[in-house]
């Protein structure tokens, strides 16, 4: 049996990204980190207490982020799964039937990662991360 891949991640669109912050910040105490348009305007959210690996301390728990609403990106919520090697599962998501958009794109200090979308049309992406996380 071959290893199991975690969710690490959520992701959600946003139209609004102060309305968000305020919204989740209020409704269940989550902290946000907003990025410049360097960072395609992403906010980080923490909704459990992360390490110094920027992992959370507490196990079956995973933080997140907002992105921009918009035509170029999906208008649903999508899950982050960690990898070992990202180059070999984007290969196996294409044999399972599995579409991948473009190549993997480095996120300094996090890791290497790429979309893509299942059997269903269910968009996704692949995480993996920096070596020491």
């Amino acid at each position: 049996m071959s290893r199991m891949n975690p969710v690490v991640h959520f992701e959600m669109p946003a139209e609004d990204k102060e309305r968000i912050k305020i919204f989740y910040t209020n409704a269940f105490g989550w902290q946000m980190q907003q990025f410049g348009p360097e960072m395609g305007d992403y906010i980080l959210v923490t909704t459990s207490e992360v390490g110094e690996d920027h992992f959370p301390k507490q196990r079956g728990t995973i933080n997140g982020g907002f992105y921009p609403k918009s035509d170029n990106n999906s208008p649903h919520p999508s899950v982050v799964i960690s990898v070992d090697d990202i180059n070999e599962s984007i290969q196996k998501v294409k044999k399972a039937g599995g579409k991948v958009f473009g190549e993997p794109v480095d996120i300094p200090g996090i890791g290497q990662y790429v979309s893509f979308t299942d059997t269903e049309g269910n968009r996704l992406s692949m995480l993996q991360p920096s070596s020491g996380m």
